[in-house]
């Protein structure tokens, strides 16, 4: 288990708790006392760690090198009927994204995910969650094969952006992301996006159009990374915790913001601590999301998703604000 700074108390304890129930195997102190309040500590530091994050922490636990990616998702959701499906039939299949058919619970469903990768090799081999253009282009071919067949598509959200290489913008990146974004919104199937790690700008937003748009609990979503924001506004990094506060990012924020649909709760100490039980909540979510949303009609499903993403922000009508003196002036 890795632990970051701010994780050490829950790692000092761990390792105390290890020892203590390491002396108890071997049956010479009687020390089940000892452990019950450790345990009870453990507990009570993980409650008050967890309890009071910052923003910047949470963008570090969204990255924690602990936490599972969308491949483990994908394989403990779906009944061990996954089956991975490549390529945008146009460029080559790009292993920054993965995506396919499995069924749950009897029912099935078309997954699209974007994967990290857990070893240095994988993350280089899924260009760390980066999704070239023939990404999208094969994202969206999986969610018209699924609305081929009826059925409903869930994304697993995961990347610090699209690639920006300069071959990706050769080949189009930011109208594959357009595209990706106007088809999702006029696609008849229920759509569900989860994000379950980061969620930076147009790479996140070019699979996250849905009916559902949810964040887990410890994860985020904005325009720019905190880095990024840093970067350009004090030309350096190390303001990426005052950047972290300002730019709303938390799935908090964004839920206070009416940018989401809702919070999936992660296990106590985070996704990164408990896999399993982090897989049957979401699995409940999905499950939950897609009996609610199988009530509407399609026409009813698309009207709905165009209405809610046209809402969003803060539109201002200048001539209203404007005195009639100032209009005349305008119009001249």
């Amino acid at each position: 288990m890795n632990y970051l700074d701010f994780e050490k108390p829950i790692e000092e304890l761990t390792t105390l708790l290890e020892k203590t129930k390491e002396i108890a195997s071997k049956g010479k102190v009687g020390v089940s006392k000892a452990i019950a309040e450790l345990e009870e500590k453990l507990i009570q530091a993980k409650k008050d760690i967890y309890g009071n994050l910052t923003p910047w922490q949470r963008v570090q636990l969204s990255r924690h090198p602990d936490r599972p990616y969308s491949l483990e998702y994908i394989q403990s959701i779906t009944d061990n009927t996954f089956i991975e499906l490549f390529g945008d039939r146009n460029i080559g299949d790009d292993k920054a994204v993965v995506g396919g058919m499995g069924m749950v619970n009897g029912q099935t469903i078309m997954f699209i995910g974007q994967q990290k990768g857990s070893t240095t090799k994988q993350r280089q081999y899924r260009n760390f969650g980066m999704m070239n253009p023939e990404g999208y282009r094969k994202a969206l071919r999986l969610m018209k094969l699924a609305e081929k067949f009826n059925k409903p598509v869930v994304t697993l959200i995961d990347t610090p952006g699209a690639y920006p290489g300069l071959e990706a913008e050769e080949r189009g990146q930011g109208e594959a992301i357009a595209r990706s974004i106007y088809e999702m919104s006029k696609l008849e199937i229920p759509v569900i996006c989860i994000i379950i790690g980061e969620g930076a700008s147009g790479g996140a937003l070019g699979i996250g159009i849905g009916d559902r748009v949810l964040m887990l609990e410890n994860t985020w979503y904005s325009v720019i990374s905190p880095e990024s924001c840093s970067s350009i506004l004090w030309r350096s990094w190390d303001f990426k915790e005052k950047a972290a506060d300002a730019l709303k990012l938390t799935a908090t924020d964004m839920l206070s913001l009416s940018l989401v649909d809702g919070i999936i709760p992660e296990p106590l100490g985070g996704a990164h601590s408990n896999h399993e039980e982090m897989f049957g909540i979401v699995k409940e979510y999905i499950l939950n999301t897609l009996a609610e949303l199988k009530k509407f009609t399609p026409a009813a499903r698309i009207e709905r998703r165009i209405n809610r993403f046209s809402s969003m922000g803060v539109f201002i009508d200048l001539e209203k604000e404007m005195t009639p003196a100032e209009a005349a002036s305008l119009n001249r």
